[in-house]
């Protein structure tokens, strides 16, 4: 299970909003096959495990074998035909799994089907490990709200900026690292003010991987009108405002091919006041988007993190000494671990719910 775990590691940042999946087959002892979903609506990692098998010729070895998978298989037609049917055809002697699907379309169907046809299942082996792996699939699926990850740099006096200006903190391995993170989730949401000061690409440059779907919090759409980057159509882009809704069907996917023209710009309408992050939320969540990279400025961390809709902290700490300017939030939650990465130290918290 472990080796399966590490195989549905691979598909982080290719496969939302479908769950990390890997499958390693036994028989024997040996391993004789493995796989892992690695794009979202291709093969899932049953199929995957299989097709291996059948490339080193041990196919006569599938009957009675044992699939270790990450997830319980599932049991309903989506993109790809039911892994289930596969494991029962293939004749599968037994299936561990690390933890039961919690999508209301599979939850339980799939081992149950497993076990109707005479096939042994194994629950829960290393439950706690596949549920951290899939932790923003499991709170989707759990609250119908995308995972909501909060990061910033702040200086070692503890300011995020110098009013006004742009101000460069973290150095370059730090920043290879956000660019990792922002290849990994599904979207980025700064607010208005980091958008019209700093002018960013929100997008993924220094690592390989695919460009989030651009999140811009602006209530009267300060910034969509004007030469920015977050206007140039380059990757899916969203303006949340109080004034206008127009989402084009199917432009907020990051796994679209960019198309003439590039990227629709799009409109999510909230209301105003107390209530617009959590419809917000909801409305992404529905059109795809299963977890959200949160860089900031400061009024925008301050209102996740009063609402108390965050999951995660990642805090860059830097070596330059401001002495003054926008104070950086308190991170709330647990400190679970740190690390260095140069100069920089970055800190990781999780939420206490």
């Amino acid at each position: 299970m472990e080796r399966a775990l590490e195989l549905a590691g691979r598909g982080r940042g290719y496969v939302s909003p479908n769950p990390m999946v890997g499958c390693v087959l036994v028989a024997g002892g040996r391993i004789i096959g493995e796989g892992w979903h690695r794009n979202y609506g291709k093969h899932h990692a049953e199929v995957e495990a299989f097709l291996d098998v059948s490339s080193k010729g041990f196919e006569h070895e599938i009957g009675g074998a044992t699939a270790y998978v990450t997830l319980e298989p599932c049991s309903h037609f989506g993109k790809t035909p039911p892994c289930v049917d596969l494991l029962i055809s293939g004749k599968i002697g037994r299936v561990v799994v690390a933890n039961t699907d919690p999508n209301p379309l599979v939850s339980g169907r799939g081992i149950s089907r497993l076990r109707d046809s005479g096939i042994e299942v194994f629950e829960g082996m290393l439950a706690d490990e596949g549920r951290a792996l899939n932790r923003r699939f499991f709170k989707g699926m759990t609250t119908g709200y995308p995972y909501v990850i909060l990061k910033w740099a702040q200086s070692r006096d503890g300011y995020l900026s110098l009013p006004g200006e742009a101000v460069k903190i973290s150095g370059e391995l730090a920043d290879l690292t956000v660019h990792r993170w922002r290849a990994e989730e599904d979207a980025i949401l700064v607010g208005k003010n980091t958008v019209l000061v700093d002018n960013p690409r929100l997008s993924v440059r220094k690592w390989k991987g695919r460009n989030p779907v651009r999140v811009i919090l602006d209530r009267n759409l300060a910034g969509a009108n004007r030469d920015l980057h977050v206007m140039d159509h380059s990757q899916p882009t969203v303006f949340v405002n109080t004034l206008k809704e127009l989402v084009v069907p199917g432009s907020l996917s990051r796994y679209d091919v960019v198309a003439e023209g590039g990227f629709a710009i799009n409109y999510l309408k909230v209301p105003a006041g107390g209530e617009e992050l959590p419809e917000m939320l909801e409305k992404l969540y529905r059109l795809g988007i299963g977890s959200v990279l949160v860089e900031g400025g400061a009024r925008v961390l301050e209102s996740f993190l009063q609402a108390g809709l965050w999951d995660e902290i990642r805090v860059i700490s830097g070596t330059p000494v401001l002495g003054r300017g926008i104070r950086a939030p308190r991170p709330a939650g647990t400190l679970v671990c740190q690390e260095q990465a140069g100069e920089d130290l970055l800190s990781y918290f999780s939420s206490p719910k």
